[in-house]
């Protein structure tokens, strides 16, 4: 099965990474990395089902509209493919090689990075969510790489199965991005999720998790009416059935990195899980960026980082609290002299 022919790679005047006609993915420990724009606004469908409804938003100003190919809407779980090119260019720009808008990646390696089973019906539904990101198309008037342009676009401009297997499973794809998406690249317009991100299998548990790492990040707390979160989040939902699901989720605590409660005022509070700790010293717990508690993992593969995470903060405690200029770099020593005496 095999999509539209992928356009040459495009180029961006004006911006200093260098360009080529197309960029492999082979950075196989690139950090998951995602869109600030898609992050903030719902673009993409939470349904299981083939979505055919035409999704309209507004707020403060941003107005997008999504419209659904034969195929219906991309979904969340679609977006992988998305995060997977964002994160392989990303990693390649921050050690300065050449990129592209154009994609040329491994099937497999692009299930195993999302966390995926790589069975044939895997491969079967990877073509359907290429199919549903060619054909879903954007109307929006909000602001990427520091340019506002109401325009259209599909979230990939095309993508093609240059080779398969004997079996005829997919081996090799190239993917060609929307400029518009290439361009928030360009500009670093993303955030690093963390890996387990992959894991949530229910539609509304992502898109919760990325507006409480987009709006929470390393605050102590972040508030929102479940009013606005079922807006942002893009759910079909009434909002009594919202509501439910949320309270289902408060109790279930599925999300990485955030803890969520429910506060009078019909508020959603999410807190970062080493926000600050009420205990003896009073004294805010230093926070932890994704990016070191993934080094983290690497450094002690199979350990609990959470609770290494606690360890170390109580030490800090115990030693008196003192400021640190940079927590995540103390923390990765700690965890290094305690991995040798270990």
């Amino acid at each position: 099965m095999t999509g539209q022919r992928a356009a040459p790679g495009g180029t961006l005047a004006g911006h200093a990474p260098a360009m080529a006609d197309f960029f492999l993915c082979d950075m196989f420990s690139a950090a998951p990395k995602n869109d600030l724009t898609s992050m903030e606004h719902p673009m993409f469908s939470l349904a299981t089902r083939p979505d055919l409804r035409i999704l309209d938003y507004e707020h403060n100003g941003t107005q997008i509209r999504v419209t659904p190919s034969v195929k219906g809407l991309a979904t969340i779980h679609d977006k992988d493919i998305l995060i997977f090119c964002i994160s392989q260019l990303m990693a390649a720009l921050n050690t300065g090689r050449a990129v592209s808008r154009t994609l040329r990646l491994t099937a497999h390696d692009l299930l195993v990075a999302t966390r995926r089973e790589t069975s044939g019906d895997a491969y079967r539904r990877l073509c359907e969510a290429f199919e549903r990101l060619a054909g879903t198309r954007i109307t929006t008037n909000v602001e990427t790489g520091g340019l506002e342009v109401t325009s259209g676009f599909g979230l990939i401009e095309s993508w093609q199965v240059v080779r398969k297997s004997r079996g005829g499973r997919m081996v090799s794809v190239v993917i060609t991005l929307s400029d518009w998406l290439f361009r928030a690249v360009l500009n670093k317009s993303v955030l690093t999720l963390n890996r387990d991100y992959f894991s949530l299998r229910k539609p509304l548990e992502r898109r919760v998790y990325e507006l409480a790492r987009k709006h929470c990040g390393r605050q102590a707390a972040w508030h929102i009416s479940v009013e606005l979160l079922l807006k942002k989040s893009g759910s079909a939902s009434p909002r009594r059935v919202f509501r439910k699901m949320i309270r289902d989720m408060i109790t279930a605590d599925p999300l990485p990195d955030y803890t969520m409660a429910e506060e009078a005022g019909d508020l959603i509070r999410f807190t970062p899980r080493f926000a600050p700790d009420p205990g003896a010293t009073g004294a805010r717990a230093p926070l932890l960026s994704s990016d070191t508690l993934e080094r983290a993992r690497a450094l002690v593969p199979g350990a609990d980082v959470h609770a290494l995470v606690a360890e170390w903060q109580a030490m800090w405690r115990a030693t008196g609290a003192r400021p640190l200029r940079a927590p995540d770099r103390a923390f990765l020593g700690w965890l290094g002299k305690r991995n040798d005496k270990g």
